[in-house]
Parts: structure tokens; C-alpha cells; sequence
């Protein structure tokens, strides 16, 4: 299983399902990369509470409605255009790669946000993809995201 909090969210990207569960929960207003950061901290058993719970979002929040929002926006609305405009396809694709270095960065500064948490000895009460997913979340795909974290740390 990767260490590192970005080499995670790639491999856990990558499992069956799980791509397609996480543009469900994006396109419900979640935040993919405070969900994959969740799924990395339940299996590395870190204790999941309140406090923890809003530091992340406190962090997340402002770096994901600032950059990467406008980004994937930008990005998204040139999606039909782009196809028959070479330019701005290049420039779209450009504009693509900003968004997935956006992401990074903030994975990087959850990663970094969470590196002297403590572990704990059992599963803490609270759940960390349950706390950090829109309200109400899609149950499906959170299970997705859980099956396939849980298959990465086998």
C-alpha cells in the first residue's frame, strides 16, 4: 500500500468503480480529494473526530473553491467546442494538467495537515469518508471508495 497520501489517491483512482464513483460524489458537491485523503486516513487506522474533521475541511475548503473549482470550470466548458478547435483543445488539455497539479497541491497540504496524527489501536466511532462526504452522501459509491481502499491495504 503507497505511504504518501498523493501515490494513494493515484493507485485508489485507479481500482475497478472507483473513477466513476468519485465523479458521481464530485457532481454531488463532494470534494474528491478530501474523500480520497478520508479513505487514506481510515486505512492507516488514524482516529477520525470532530476537530480532525473540520481542520480538513477548513483547509480543503478555500483551495478547492479558489483554484481548483474555476479550473475543472474552465476546463469543462470548453469540453464541446474543443472538439472541432485544435487550439483550444491544446488548451484545454493544458488547462486540464493545471487542475490535476491544483489537486495535488492539495492533497500534499492535507497529507501534510495530517502527518502527527496518531493511529488508533481499533477503528475510532467515526468514520472518516461518512464525515467528509456531502450530506447526504451516495451510500454506493462511499462503499466503492471503501472496498477499494480496503483492497490497496491488503
Amino acid at each position: 500500500m503507497p505511504t504518501d497520501l498523493w501515490r494513494f489517491a493515484e493507485a485508489l483512482y485507479q481500482r475497478p468503480g472507483v473513477e466513476a464513483a468519485c465523479l458521481l460524489l464530485q457532481a454531488q458537491g463532494a470534494d474528491v480529494c478530501l474523500l480520497l485523503c478520508a479513505a487514506w486516513l481510515k486505512t492507516r487506522k488514524i482516529t477520525c473526530n470532530d476537530e480532525r474533521v473540520t481542520t480538513l475541511k477548513n483547509l480543503a475548503q478555500p483551495w478547492q473553491q479558489q483554484v481548483v473549482v474555476p479550473l475543472r470550470q474552465l476546463r469543462q466548458s470548453w469540453r464541446e467546442q474543443a472538439q472541432s478547435d485544435n487550439a483550444l483543445r491544446q488548451l484545454r488539455e493544458q488547462i486540464k494538467q493545471l487542475e490535476l497539479k491544483a489537486e495535488r497541491e492539495q492533497l500534499e497540504r492535507l497529507a501534510a495537515c495530517t502527518q502527527d496524527w496518531s493511529d488508533s489501536a481499533a477503528d475510532a466511532p467515526l468514520d472518516w469518508l461518512e464525515r467528509l462526504a456531502p450530506q447526504p452522501g451516495n451510500r454506493d459509491a462511499l462503499q466503492t471508495l471503501r472496498i477499494a481502499a480496503a483492497h490497496l491495504s491488503a
